[in-house]
């Protein structure tokens, strides 16, 4: 009599499986939508899913023309918010007439990431702004921005250039202080609007030598975890703030 022959699906239900699922925290990330050949896409930055990554984060991206009120929803299963860099903040949000070189605005944007803010804060999530992320955090709390530095400050170094790098100092003592473990960096700096009026909730906490604010974190130690950067770490070999980051979450 011949060996009995097993189907091909009772040898997988009897292989070991390896446990897949994983147990590091899901983190949401803004990613906006862009024209790509024509069609509206959802974009993420691959280099804030690897710093991200390699902080031992999940990065779970959130489409930023989210309703604003799906924002609760769409925090609901993660333990932190990173607002990511792109277009200008429209001037409507904070009360002022468009300047002639402001850039491509996306008000469906401004609208989810302000509810994801106030989403985020009200469950005391840690939160990771990075460029426009310290703009639109500014402007969510009642600040106002530079439409354009170049024409609105005139004597400040070169914010724009995608290949220059200008130094920062930080505030002693401050919690980008002590997440950096620096009070002075060199930076990448790739933007043309910044804080002009300082949101009442907020304190400056780094400063370009221009006097450009370039860090901020919540005046009251009572919001919790909130770091805010004008400059773009995912594309540093820096990790620090990623790491910071990830330690306020577990």
């Amino acid at each position: 009599m011949g060996e009995r022959q097993q189907s091909p699906l009772s040898l997988v239900r009897r292989s070991r499986v390896p446990n897949v699922v994983s147990t590091a925290p899901a983190v949401a990330v803004t990613a906006p939508r862009r024209l790509v050949d024509g069609r509206e896409r959802v974009t993420l930055n691959t280099a804030y899913v690897r710093a991200l990554e390699s902080a031992g984060l999940v990065p779970l991206a959130v489409p930023t023309m989210l309703a604003a009120d799906r924002a609760g929803a769409a925090l609901a299963a993660v333990r932190g918010l990173v607002l990511t860099g792109g277009e200008d903040v429209a001037p409507e949000r904070y009360g002022a007439a468009p300047h002639p070189r402001l850039g491509e605005v996306d008000p469906v944007r401004d609208a989810a990431e302000l509810a994801l803010i106030q989403a985020a804060r009200a469950r005391r999530l840690p939160i990771l702004a990075i460029c426009r992320g310290i703009q639109i955090l500014n402007v969510a709390l009642g600040g106002t921005l530079y439409q354009d530095l170049a024409s609105e400050r005139p004597s400040v170094v070169p914010h724009s250039d995608e290949t220059s790098r200008h130094a920062v100092r930080v505030e002693a003592g401050s919690l980008l202080e002590r997440t950096l473990g620096t009070r002075a960096a060199t930076v990448n700096s790739r933007h043309h609007q910044a804080i002009r009026d300082l949101a009442p909730g907020l304190k400056a906490v780094a400063w370009a030598d221009d006097g450009v604010i370039e860090g901020a974190e919540p005046a009251s130690p009572n919001e919790g975890w909130i770091v805010a950067v004008q400059w773009h770490p995912e594309d540093l070999t820096e990790r620090a703030l990623f790491e910071g980051f990830a330690q306020a979450i577990a």
